[in-house]
């Protein structure tokens, strides 16, 4: 029981931790790709310590709860995600129940925006939105290959699987490409960054955001990166058989992110939905077809 509380402590500070390491070595990875010296791997912390003293302004009851429950959302997840063989609450629930807190950021950034009543926010959450029913078709069609395949709705099973015969790579190769196709959407890298767009629609759902708001939107954030890579490792890399090992495959996915994140453009939003509709879709569709074949 102590060690069960010890990790449910331990497993967001954790993830914390690692998604803001994740947020500052992007700068400085993007940077070097772009011949630039970029800031130093620890500038993420800097920001956000700047933030909690700095003056915060709020709108109202919603902008406030928009932002806890995206953070509440994002923690609960990290409890149900097994971290390479660290999983507090693994038996409370499975892959439907991550998907559904999943959906708790979106819909705090859309109370967020909303309430601030600045154009720009609402462009941002209205595009928020739509990418997000654009690469969910996916993803939900993803994760239906997923449990029908190892026949089980839990995430722990799913990795232990995966240690003791193949890895979801090589046995649902078409549902793999698949999710790795809209992982940059899911994390708003690009060509997906139109919901934030600085150059577009000043960080847009980010506008009003400020002082220790705008630092809980950091730390929401450096959460949900952490989470959206986790999942994917777990789901189809085997997790891992220790928290060194998970780590080192999630910094791998993260690095290829990042490359593709400094290498491509921005692309629209109406681009966007066609691409998660066709090829990442087409894909899943295929590869829930085949899991449902060969049951």
């Amino acid at each position: 029981m102590v060690i069960k509380i010890v990790w449910l402590v331990l497993s967001p500070l954790i993830a914390f931790v690692v998604g803001v390491f994740f947020l500052g070595a992007s700068r400085k990875i993007t940077a070097r790709i772009q011949r630039r010296y970029g800031p130093p791997i620890y500038q993420p912390v800097i920001d956000v310590v700047k933030l909690l003293t700095q003056e915060s302004i709020s709108h109202g009851v919603l902008f406030q709860l928009g932002v806890v429950l995206s953070v509440t959302g994002s923690i609960l997840t990290v409890l149900l995600i097994p971290l390479g063989g660290i999983c507090p609450l693994c038996s409370s629930g499975g892959l439907l129940l991550i998907i559904y807190l999943m959906l708790f950021a979106p819909l705090g950034m859309a109370l967020g925006a909303g309430a601030s009543a600045n154009p720009n926010s609402s462009i941002g959450a209205s595009r928020k939105m739509l990418l997000g029913l654009a690469y969910e078709l996916p993803y939900l069609l993803v994760i239906l290959a997923v449990m029908s395949h190892f026949k089980t709705v839990s995430i722990a099973q799913i990795v232990s699987q995966q240690q003791n015969g193949t890895w979801g790579a090589l046995s649902m190769p078409l549902a793999f490409i698949a999710a790795f196709l809209i992982l940059p959407a899911m994390l708003g890298l690009r060509p997906f960054d139109m919901v934030t767009a600085p150059q577009e629609i000043a960080s847009g759902p980010l506008t009003e955001y400020g002082g220790k708001y705008l630092a809980l939107i950091a730390i929401q954030g450096a959460l949900h990166l952490f989470i959206v890579i986790a999942l994917f490792v777990d789901l189809f890399l085997g997790g891992g058989s220790n928290l060194a090992t998970f780590l080192l495959k999630v910094f791998i996915i993260f690095v290829a992110g990042v490359v593709i994140n400094a290498v491509l453009p921005r692309t629209k939003i109406e681009d966007a939905i066609k691409f998660c509709w066709k090829w990442p879709t087409g894909l899943a569709v295929a590869s829930l077809i085949l899991s449902v074949a060969t049951r």
